[in-house]
This record gives C-alpha cells, sequence and structure tokens, in this order.
C-alpha cells in the first residue's frame, strides 16, 4: 500500500474559501477603524487653527486682523492642509466670529467616511460633523 502525501484540490479550496469569508469580515472593519483614527488629523487641525485664531484676538481684538498670519492664510476662501493632509481647512472669518470647516480631501480614505463627512469647529467651541454621527464624531 503507498501512502500519499499533500492536499487534494477540495482541501486547497476550503481553505481558499475560509480565508475568502475572513477576509469579506475584516476587511470591512479594518477600512472603518483607519477612517475613525484618521479622524483625529481633522480634530487636531481644526484645534491648532482655532487656537491660533484665539491668539490672534488676543492680540488685535479681531479673528480676521490683516496682521494674523493665519487669517491672512485664510481669507478670501482659501484653505490650508490638515497635518497628514487628509483635510483641508476652511474658515469663514468676521471681526468677533469664526466657524472653521474640515473637508476631507478626495482620494483619500475620508473621503469615504459617510459616518462624520466634515467636521466644524466655531470660536464659541461649537463642534459639529456632517455624517450620520454629528457630534458624536468629536
Amino acid at each position: 500500500m503507498k501512502i500519499q502525501k499533500g492536499f487534494t484540490l477540495i482541501e486547497l479550496m476550503i481553505v481558499v474559501a475560509i480565508i475568502g469569508v475572513i477576509t469579506a469580515i475584516a476587511y470591512p472593519s479594518y477600512l472603518d477603524s483607519v477612517r475613525k483614527s484618521n479622524r483625529a488629523d481633522a480634530k487636531a487641525s481644526l484645534n491648532d487653527t482655532a487656537q491660533r485664531l484665539q491668539r490672534c484676538f488676543t492680540t488685535y481684538n479681531i479673528y480676521n486682523s490683516e496682521d494674523c498670519a493665519i487669517a491672512e492664510s485664510l481669507k478670501d476662501g482659501a484653505t490650508i492642509d490638515s497635518g497628514e493632509n487628509l483635510y483641508v481647512i476652511s474658515a469663514a472669518l468676521a471681526a468677533t466670529t469664526f466657524t472653521l470647516t474640515a473637508t476631507p480631501v478626495d482620494g483619500t480614505t475620508q473621503a469615504s467616511d459617510s459616518q462624520c463627512g466634515n467636521f466644524t469647529l466655531t470660536n464659541a467651541g461649537v463642534r459639529g460633523a456632517g455624517g450620520a454621527l454629528g457630534v458624536d464624531c468629536w
């Protein structure tokens, strides 16, 4: 009697099917986790920009002073990139108020973030997000 060694095609196909099922479950969950951790880029950039605008307000008594570098960077619809280049920061500046918006950059993983979408932050500290989770994104 001869002993055979190796795998049959059926055994190999069962392993491939199991790997396919695991991948189908794990990959979307992995992408959600990546999107969730990348949201920190928007939050950090918004908070940093807000702090810089607050320093301008403390110095010049208005947010949109021409002497304020960050206000000049954001005037007339201009944007600045977030730290990881996953979001662009835009602002609606007035003398005594501002609203900052972080919009996901097209072509990044964040562009398909339907749970949070755009993040907003105002001079009063009001936080918001455009997706299904809303304020819970913060």
